[in-house]
C-alpha cells in the first residue's frame, strides 16, 4: 500500500455511525454530509417543525451516497431529551462512533437589557444541552470514539453585547476537559471548534451592517468564517486528529487568539 493510499485509508470512515445535532442546515448538514462522504452513517437531529423539510432533504442526500442515514426531532434542553436522542440513534445505526454538537443559540444583548427568561434560554442550549451531550456520548460511543461541540471563538474574546452566548458557551470547555479525562481508558476523544464569525443566517440579525463589516476586518482575506472552513476541521478530528483531545481549537482567520 502506498503512503497515498495510507492517507486515504486513514480518512475513511466505513462502518461507523454519526449523530450530528443540529445536523438539518448550515454548518450541521455540511458536517453530516461529508462523513457521509467517508462512508459514515449520519442520523441527523433537527430541532422544530420548520426544520423537518430542511433534515428530510439532507437524509435523502445521504442516503444518495449509499449510506444509511435518519432523521430526529427535539428539543435537547432536557437531559431526558438528549438520552432519547442518543437511544433512538443507536438503535437506528446499530453504534454510534462519533458525536458532534452544532447546536447553539446567539444573543447579542447588554446585561441591563437582558431578562431572566433570555439567560435561561441561552444557557439551556448552549450549556445544560452540551453537558447531557457529552453524557450520553459518554456512554453510547463505542471505544475510539470521538466528541466535538461547536462554541465560538468569543471565549477567546474582550467584547460586549455577548455575555449570554460567550458565558453559555464557555462552561463547555471545563465539561471537555473532565471528559476527555473520564473517557480516555476508552479512547475517546473529546474537542471543542471555536469559529470565528460565521456567514450564516443566525450572525446578521445580531450586527448592525458597520459591525459586520468591523467583524470581517480583524480575519485574513476581510472575511467571516465560512462553514466550509469548518467542517474539514471536524472531519480531521474524526480521522487523523484523534490524538487531540481536551482541546478548544480556534478556527476563525485570526480573528482571536489566547
Amino acid at each position: 500500500m502506498t503512503t497515498q493510499e495510507k492517507a486515504t485509508e486513514s480518512t475513511r470512515l466505513d462502518g461507523k455511525s454519526a449523530l450530528v445535532a443540529g445536523g438539518a442546515k448550515n454548518l450541521g448538514r455540511l458536517v453530516a454530509l461529508d462523513l457521509a462522504r467517508r462512508g459514515a452513517n449520519v442520523f441527523v437531529h433537527y430541532n422544530s417543525d420548520a426544520t423537518k423539510t430542511a433534515a428530510d432533504e439532507t437524509v435523502t442526500e445521504i442516503r444518495a451516497l449509499g449510506v444509511e442515514a435518519a432523521a430526529y426531532q427535539g428539543d435537547l434542553t432536557t437531559a431526558s431529551s438528549v438520552t432519547d436522542l442518543f437511544d433512538t440513534a443507536t438503535r437506528d445505526l446499530g453504534r454510534l462512533d462519533i458525536a458532534i454538537n452544532t447546536v447553539g443559540k446567539v444573543l447579542r444583548k447588554p446585561i441591563l437589557e437582558t431578562t431572566e427568561d433570555e439567560y435561561d434560554a441561552m444557557f439551556a442550549i448552549n450549556s445544560k444541552a452540551a453537558y447531557f451531550f457529552l453524557k450520553e456520548a459518554g456512554t453510547h460511543l463505542e471505544r475510539g470514539g470521538k466528541v466535538i461541540t461547536i462554541v465560538t471563538s468569543l471565549l477567546a474574546a474582550y467584547t460586549d453585547g455577548y455575555s449570554t452566548y460567550a458565558g453559555g458557551k464557555s462552561p463547555v470547555e471545563h465539561f471537555n476537559r473532565a471528559a476527555s479525562k473520564e473517557f480516555a481508558d476508552r479512547g475517546i476523544s473529546v474537542n471543542a471548534i471555536g469559529p470565528g464569525p460565521m456567514d450564516t443566517p443566525f450572525f446578521y440579525p445580531q450586527e448592525t451592517p458597520e459591525r459586520v463589516e468591523f467583524h470581517k476586518s480583524q480575519a485574513m482575506g476581510d472575511q467571516l468564517t465560512k462553514i466550509e472552513d469548518i467542517a474539514p476541521i471536524v472531519t480531521f478530528l474524526c480521522t487523523e486528529g484523534w490524538w487531540i483531545t481536551g482541546q478548544t481549537l480556534f478556527a476563525n482567520g485570526g480573528y482571536t487568539t489566547r
